[in-house]
C-alpha cells in the first residue's frame, strides 16, 4: 500500500540547487555487503568528473571576474558532476538499489534517468557578482568546516545504517534523516563553491 511507502525526502524551499532521494521501503540484506565493490566503475568516473569540475570551475571564476557571467557549458559540466556525485553517494550508502546509470546529462533540470534519485539546479548566468566570486573559497569556509564535522557524524551513522540494513533490511528513520540532510546541505554548498550560484547557502539540512 501506498501508505506504506516512506515519502520523499524533503528539499531545501528556494535555493537553486535541490537534492531529493524517495526513499526505498526496504533495502536487500545482502545490499551493504557488495554495494562497495559495485560502485567501483561509477567511482572512477567520478573521480574523473571531478578532476574536470575543479578546471571547470578554475576558468568559470576567471570568466566571471572579467566579464560578469558564467557561461551555459561551464555551468552545466558543474551541475553534471554534483548530480553524478549524488547519485553515487545514495548507491554507494544503499539507499536504494537501481543501479545508477552512466548518464552524462549536463541539463540544469534533472533529466530523470535515476528517477529516485534528483538534483536540479538554477544556475545564474548573468548578472554575477565579481566581489564574492574573487572570495568564494574564503565565504565557504565555514560551511567546508561544518561538513567536515557533519561527515565524520555521517561515517558512523552510516556504519550503524549498514548493520541496521544488514539485519533488518530497513534504514532507522533517524540516521537516514541525518545522512540525507548532510546530503542536501552538501549540495547547497557544492553549487555555491563552483559557482553556480550567488546565493549563500543556509546552514541546514533541510
Amino acid at each position: 500500500m501506498d501508505a506504506a511507502v516512506p515519502p520523499p525526502t524533503p528539499s531545501a524551499a528556494g535555493y537553486p540547487a535541490v537534492f531529493e532521494l524517495d526513499r526505498a521501503d526496504r533495502i536487500a540484506n545482502w545490499r551493504p555487503l557488495v554495494h562497495w565493490l559495485l560502485i567501483i566503475p561509477h567511482a572512477i568516473v567520478l573521480g574523473v568528473l571531478g578532476l574536470v569540475a575543479e578546471v571547470v570551475s578554475i576558468v568559470a571564476w576567471f570568466a566571471i571576474l572579467f566579464t560578469g557571467k558564467l557561461p551555459e557549458g561551464l555551468g552545466n559540466l558543474i551541475g553534471l558532476y554534483i548530480r553524478y556525485s549524488n547519485r553515487v553517494n545514495a548507491y554507494y550508502m544503499f539507499m536504494r538499489e537501481e543501479y545508477p546509470p552512466f548518464s552524462f546529462t549536463d541539463t540544469p533540470p534533472d533529466p530523470g534517468d535515476y528517477p529516485a534519485v534528483r538534483t536540479s539546479f538554477e544556475p545564474v548566468y548573468e548578472g554575477r557578482n565579481r566581489l564574492t566570486t574573487v572570495f568564494r573559497f574564503i565565504l565557504a569556509i565555514p560551511h567546508f568546516v561544518c561538513l567536515a564535522v557533519l561527515g565524520i557524524v555521517a561515517f558512523f551513522a552510516t556504519i550503524i545504517g549498514f548493520f541496521a540494513v544488514l539485519f533488518t533490511a530497513k534504514w532507522p528513520v533517524g540516521i537516514q534523516d541525518f545522512i540525507l540532510g548532510v546530503l542536501r546541505w552538501n549540495t547547497r554548498v557544492s553549487a555555491y563553491a563552483l559557482l553556480l550560484t550567488d546565493e549563500y547557502p543556509p546552514f541546514s539540512m533541510e
